[in-house]
Parts: structure tokens; C-alpha cells; sequence
């Protein structure tokens, strides 16, 4: 059972911020480690403990990522997923100088995280699956179809890219200045919002990574500590890079489409929108 988000948020260079570049790469990774702690963790009680449901899993994906957001976005913008950072600077969003340390930072945090659940469910995870083997390799990374259902590598591919590009349009949306979106201090919690509808919605073919951090990192953890099957799916083929490629086509994608389809069209913050003109007055014509 691989049914597991991840995430993404606000644009800012991380230039801007307090802290420099290394308090952006420690909140980088500090918000993603809050995010896969709870991520994976939920999966891990759903699907070895079976505590839980499909629902639980999802509203838990959502409030990590909403979390995460509070932990990191003073200092690093909290993009916590390397599909955002890279479409950010492919629209000339953020610099491309900084997008292999936050990546770099966003994989050591899910991989960090990933290990802390690996330790502390290592018995329910032993009892429900002692071979370490496909049946509980969805706990830290996806597969396609859950690892159940008839979907192939490129069917999943298909699903990493449009579920991306669903995540990226919505959360430049709510992030644009010029926009009418949330109040800076709710944008998390809206953003988490997407995240929970991306998973009630796109959760089948690929388990809706949309983070090749979120995917990579804790597919490496699973691999060093016993999954030795973690780089393949359950039809044998080699699928740690559809959660990766995916993730970061549909993440250009989705911002492209953003930009030419609304921002494009949005007025410079502070913009006054102009009134209608009121219409003339009229005289009665026995007042005349």
C-alpha cells in the first residue's frame, strides 16, 4: 500500500530570506523530515499495523505538508520537493545555482525521516511482513497501482505527471501575490488542502508521490535496511525513476500552463482595479 503524497509550496529566491543559503538548506530539510515523518509514518500504521483507512492516510499526508510549510517557509520558501524547485527555475523563478542543494537537502530529509519510522516500526513491519518484501515495500515508497493494480511503468508515469501538474498549478495560485489567494498565514493550510484532494483523487495508479524526494529518499532507507527489492515494482521492473522523471515533467508543466493560462493575465501587485463608471442620473421629465 504506497497511497502517499508529498509536497510543495511557496516560490521565493531563498536569497531573500533570514539565515542565508544554509539556514534555507536546513529548513529545506527540516520540513521535509516533518513531512515524511508523518507520511511515511501513517503508512506504516495503515498498512502493517491496519490501523486506520485509505482516508487517514491521505488527511495525514496533508496536514505534513501543511506543517512542513510553518517549520520552513521563513527561511527557505519551503519547496520541500525538487519538482517545484526545478520549475521555479525553469520559469526564472529561483536561481539555478541553488536547485541541487535544496534537492539535495529535500532527499537527505525524507531519507533521514524514513529511517527514523524504519527503527521505530521495524517490529509491526518484521511481524506483518518478515521477508521485508513487496507486500509492506509500499510503506516508504510508491509503486504502480499500489503494487496491486493493473498499471504498468508508463501508466504510472502518465499519473506522476498530471497529478504534478495539478499540485504545481494550484500551489503558484495560491501563492501568487497578485492573486486573490489565501492569507499568507493560511496559504499552508490550503496547500495542504490540495495535497488531500490530489489524494482522494489520484491515489490509484501511482500512489500520488508527486516528490521525487519524498519517493527517493525513502526508497534508499528501505533498500539499506532490508528491502532489497526497492528499486523494482512488483512486476519485476525497475521503477525508482518513474516518481523522479515524472514528478519533474509535470511540475514544468503544471507552472507552464499556470503562467500562460492565468498569470500571464494578472495585474502587478498594488494594481488598482478600476470601478465601473456610474451610470448618469436621470430626471424625471415632469421634474424638468
Amino acid at each position: 500500500m504506497s497511497k502517499t503524497a508529498e509536497p510543495a509550496a511557496p516560490p521565493p529566491d531563498a536569497g531573500a530570506f533570514p539565515g542565508g543559503t544554509l539556514g534555507a538548506l536546513a529548513a529545506e530539510f527540516a520540513g521535509t523530515m516533518i513531512l515524511i515523518l508523518i507520511g511515511v509514518g501513517v503508512v506504516a500504521q495503515v498498512a502493517a499495523a491496519e490501523i486506520g483507512e485509505y482516508d487517514a492516510i491521505a488527511w495525514a499526508w496533508g496536514l505534513g505538508v501543511t506543517l512542513a510549510i510553518y517549520v520552513s517557509a521563513r527561511l527557505s520558501g519551503a519547496h520541500l520537493n525538487p519538482a517545484v524547485t526545478f520549475a521555479l527555475a525553469v520559469f526564472k523563478d529561483f536561481p539555478w545555482r541553488k536547485v541541487a542543494p535544496y534537492a539535495l537537502a529535500q532527499t537527505l530529509g525524507a531519507f533521514v525521516a524514513a529511517l527514523i519510522v524504519r527503527w521505530n516500526y521495524s517490529e509491526v513491519l518484521a511481524a506483518a511482513d518478515p521477508g521485508h518484501t513487496i507486500k509492506t515495500q509500499g510503506v516508504f515508497s510508491t509503486l504502480p497501482g499500489n503494487g496491486t493494480l493493473p498499471i504498468d511503468t508508463w501508466g504510472a508515469l502518465r499519473d506522476q505527471i498530471i497529478g504534478t501538474a495539478i499540485l504545481l498549478f494550484l500551489v503558484l495560485a495560491i501563492t501568487d501575490a497578485r492573486n486573490d489567494g489565501p492569507a499568507a498565514n493560511l496559504a499552508p493550510v490550503v496547500i495542504g488542502l490540495i495535497v488531500v484532494a490530489i489524494g482522494f483523487a489520484w491515489g490509484t495508479d501511482a500512489g500520488y508521490a508527486i516528490n521525487p524526494a519524498r519517493d527517493f529518499g525513502p526508497r534508499l532507507a528501505s533498500f539499506l535496511t532490508g528491502y532489497e527489492g526497492a528499486w523494482r515494482d512488483q512486476h519485476g521492473e525497475l521503477y525508482f525513476w518513474v516518481p523522479i522523471i515524472g514528478p519533474l515533467v509535470g511540475g514544468v508543466l503544471g507552472a507552464g500552463l499556470y503562467k500562460g493560462l492565468v498569470g500571464r493575465f494578472l495585474p502587478a501587485p498594488g494594481t488598482p482595479v478600476a470601478e465601473p463608471e456610474p451610470a448618469p442620473t436621470r430626471v424625471p421629465a415632469e421634474a424638468a
